[in-house]
């Protein structure tokens, strides 16, 4: 069940649960990187500032030999993260990578809407004009006053994905309906 914190014509802030996140760190290209792809279904990108994604796995480029894999597709209990750490470090592990279960490190917020972008705007600095951040591009920034890691989903500027820590998602929940506020259309009273 998703719980809805704002649900306007214009913008819609839910939360996504269930995400398993694990670290991992390989060299890519190669076998290690070629395992971890067997593993989740999508190959690791190479691209700075990218993510791929398949179904309900994405594998977020963090670095030239990170990925933030986030993933809703294996079971829902709390062993999945080191379900999924498991079978990665098993794969990447005779290369000399290594892979983490964080998926109580940090939540997931999606803003979607029409003015999402603009929402963003008010506390973030990237150009997140489709034609800059685009589909499959994800980047770690400020929003507000805290550290997240920002997709976009479909590449229209009206669908994003943001991973926050675990202790900032109060603030940061408190910052988006604050931000979105202008947008949000209030049903109207007789």
């Amino acid at each position: 069940m998703v719980e809805v914190l704002v649900r306007g014509e214009l913008v819609s802030i839910t939360q996504e649960p269930h995400v398993t996140m694990v670290d991992v760190r390989v060299r890519a290209p190669g076998p290690g990187a070629v395992a971890a792809a067997g593993v989740l279904g999508v190959d690791l990108p190479t691209e700075a500032c990218t993510y791929a994604a398949d179904g309900d796995t994405a594998a977020i480029w963090l670095g030239p030999d990170e990925w933030l894999i986030t993933t809703t597709a294996i079971s829902k209990t709390a062993s999945a993260g080191e379900e999924l750490e498991s079978r990665l470090r098993s794969a990447v592990g005779p290369s000399g990578g290594a892979a983490v279960d964080v998926s109580g490190q940090r939540t997931t917020l999606r803003l979607s809407g029409s003015r999402a972008r603009d929402v963003l705007a008010k506390g973030c600095s990237l150009d997140l004009h489709p034609r800059a951040f685009g589909a499959t591009s994800a980047a770690q920034t400020m929003l507000g006053l805290a550290g997240v890691v920002l997709l976009s989903v479909d590449g229209s500027g009206a669908d994003f994905r943001i991973l926050v820590r675990t202790s900032f998602v109060r603030y940061l929940t408190a910052w988006l309906l604050d931000a979105a506020a202008e947008f949000v259309v209030e049903p109207e009273r007789h």
